[in-house]
């Protein structure tokens, strides 16, 4: 397909097309004359990708580089999937998304997590609560995840505020995400190119996640009206 046809069926306008291909995002399509190139379905599912990354993911055009290589280079799904994971914010924390280098480095520790590495502990009480959790659950995590920094300083936060979850607590929390965990990935079941598997991955952090904390929500507001209403004891 030309590049008009390929700007059509992706809706990314033929400007950005050829911004992503100067870039180094996008691969060159084939050459049919001096200034016209062909292109394959294989680019149509790169540019859907790499609009997922930018504007559903917010990354920048390096951080979109370095989780598209990492996805090239991943073996197998736990990569592909770890290289987008890590690369998107951390939720409730300030952290900067990946800098050069950083998404393939951590996408290699998810594979390690994968080949049953065990969680580094992090400094501080909440450190140790988080270490203690995902040994109990049996998570392979590795301990240099963002994820387990995130959580960390979360509970830190939580604790400054006397808002501390109490014992027990935090794990029930943690086998119901870990239900939800189950029920994003049995969503890409069959669905074995990484590039493919990264597309959904995005799809699914960047926009499933606020749907489910709003379903929560709902759910947290059902509950208020009951318990005023004096349905639930």
């Amino acid at each position: 397909m030309k590049i008009s046809e390929l700007s059509r069926q992706t809706g990314v306008p033929v400007a950005s097309i050829k911004y992503f291909l100067r870039q180094g995002l996008l691969p060159a399509g084939r050459a049919t004359a001096a200034t016209l190139a062909e292109y394959g379905e294989e680019h149509a599912q790169r540019l859907r990708l790499i609009k997922a990354l930018t504007t559903l993911g917010g990354l920048s055009i390096a951080a979109t580089r370095d989780v598209l290589g990492a996805v090239d280079q991943a073996h197998g799904a736990e990569g592909a999937l770890g290289a987008v994971s890590y690369a998107l914010p951390v939720p409730g924390t300030a952290r900067p998304v990946a800098s050069p280098g950083e998404v393939a480095e951590r996408a290699e520790g998810a594979e390690r997590a994968e080949g049953g590495e065990g969680v580094e502990r992090a400094e501080g009480v909440e450190g140790v609560e988080v270490a203690e959790l995902l040994a109990a659950l049996e998570w392979q995590v590795p301990g240099t995840s963002p994820h387990v920094q995130g959580l960390t300083a979360a509970l830190k936060e939580l604790r400054r505020l006397d808002a501390q979850y109490a014992p027990g607590e935090l794990a029930a929390y943690a086998r119901l995400a870990e239900s939800v965990a189950r029920l994003d990935l049995e969503r890409a079941v069959g669905i074995d190119d990484p590039v493919s598997l990264a597309e959904r991955a995005v799809v699914v952090l960047a926009v499933c996640a606020p749907v489910f904390e709003l379903l929560r929500r709902l759910a947290q507001e059902d509950q208020v009206r009951r318990r005023v209403a004096g349905d639930t004891p």
